[in-house]
């Protein structure tokens, strides 16, 4: 078989596809998903918004456990294996949440849902750096990263009609609902997910000539972990992640708790504003992955924390109609930019092989924001009787992150760590 053959699919573009559905489980119905039945699963449960917010850093605690214990996973046994087990973890577990009714075992399988969503995220992302050049990797992870467009979209149209046809037990129905597809797309995963383009006979699309030379050496040695730890520039990029974390997820967690609660929308009119920032988001990865890849990592993170800043602050400063929907277009032109870019410089500065153990490393920043953003706001919210603080400090923190993406300095951290390794 010839590799290059120009008439043949790259089976490159396979993995991305596989890499979308399994962002589209992992973030999209695991995480995103809590947001969207909160007001029905909050009213059944009895809780109050610390506890909402407690629940969703509960399943962020579990994320941050296995951010890094994935990415080792995967650079030492593949990422098939790894990815598989997680999504049967995530999906298990969130079968196990519809099942439960007190507080303590919610959280339980939320915690481990998140641990599920780690093992799984983060090596699909990282993956992707064994298939794509520098040249290409920022297109790929933002094609990736539009998994969880998709469940916006499927979760804002689909939610509240089965809330309103299972009436209180609809939320169960939908947790349900999201594990089964969970544990559909990690048999999927299982399946069609290779390890390295030379299993497929080919070799990366875009890829460094130079790499090409280097790839019999860099198999035989051991991956440099300390070259990722010691790093001040992967440790700069980690604080800029956290930044994410905790801003966007204040954001999303709260958004439908926000809008019918305080701004007296009806679930289904909450449900298609939700829908809106999936459908604006559809491309908001590859357009910003690959302008990340001409104007530069840094300064594509900046802009879009800029995007992030402005939209979560209108939430507040133009509490209408026009208000939450320029919002909700805003923060969807540029929803998953961040993980795109962050996947495509760790790629970047350390090569495919230990590219998941550096995502990994930075998503424990991110992981620690999300942990602790949904709960502050949460516990802000009850002691103001408004989400509207809550909501400032989101765009506080993405602003923080602009400025600190700026600084942001993306180059090879040695030659041989740069290079493409499979």
């Amino acid at each position: 078989m010839n590799p290059n053959q120009p008439t043949r699919l790259h089976y490159a573009w396979i993995i991305v596809a596989v890499a979308c559905l399994v962002v589209f489980a992992s973030l999209g119905l695991a995480r995103f998903g809590y947001g969207v039945v909160l007001p029905a699963m909050q009213a059944d449960l009895g809780l109050n918004n610390a506890q909402a917010g407690l629940l969703a850093s509960a399943n962020f605690v579990g994320y941050l456990a296995m951010t890094l214990v994935g990415g080792m996973a995967a650079t030492r046994f593949g990422p098939r294996y790894v990815i598989s087990i997680g999504l049967a973890l995530a999906g298990v577990s969130m079968i196990m949440t519809g099942l439960s009714s007190e507080f303590f075992f919610v959280a339980l399988w939320r915690m481990l849902t998140g641990m599920g969503s780690g093992l799984s995220n983060v090596p699909v992302i990282g993956l992707l750096a064994a298939w794509f050049g520098s040249r290409r990797i920022g297109t790929a992870t933002g094609l990736a990263v539009t998994g969880p467009s998709f469940a916006l979209i499927g979760l804002g149209s689909l939610v509240p009609w089965t809330l309103e046809v299972f009436g209180d037990d609809g939320w169960r129905i939908c947790w349900y609902a999201f594990g089964v597809t969970a544990l559909l797309i990690g048999i999927a995963g299982f399946v069609l997910l290779t390890q390295r383009p030379e299993d497929k006979g080919l070799r990366p699309i875009a890829e460094n000539p130079a790499s090409i030379k280097n790839s019999a050496d860099m198999k035989r040695h051991r991956p440099q972990w300390k070259t990722i730890y010691r790093s001040l520039t992967v440790w700069h990029l980690g604080l800029v992640y956290g930044g994410f974390g905790f801003s966007y997820m204040i954001y999303l967690t709260f958004f439908i708790k926000k809008l019918t609660a305080e701004a007296h929308y009806s679930d289904h009119a909450a449900g298609e504003l939700f829908m809106l920032v999936g459908w604006c988001s559809l491309l908001c990865g590859v357009i910003f992955g690959t302008l990340s890849d001409v104007i530069g990592r840094n300064w594509a993170l900046m802009i879009t924390y800029l995007f992030h800043s402005t939209a979560f602050a209108l939430f507040v400063l133009w509490p209408t109609d026009s208000g939450f929907t320029l919002s909700a277009i805003i923060f969807g032109l540029s929803a998953w930019s961040v993980p795109a870019i962050m996947a495509a410089t760790c790629g970047e500065l350390l090569g495919a092989r230990l590219a998941p153990t550096a995502l990994g490393f930075v998503t424990l920043f991110h992981s620690v924001g999300q942990v602790a953003g949904p709960y502050i706001a949460g516990v802000m919210a009850d002691a103001t009787g408004s989400f509207d603080s809550s909501f400032l400090l989101a765009s506080a923190a993405a602003l923080a992150a602009a400025i600190g993406a700026a600084f942001l300095r993306v180059k090879p951290l040695s030659d041989n760590d740069s290079q493409p390794r499979a």
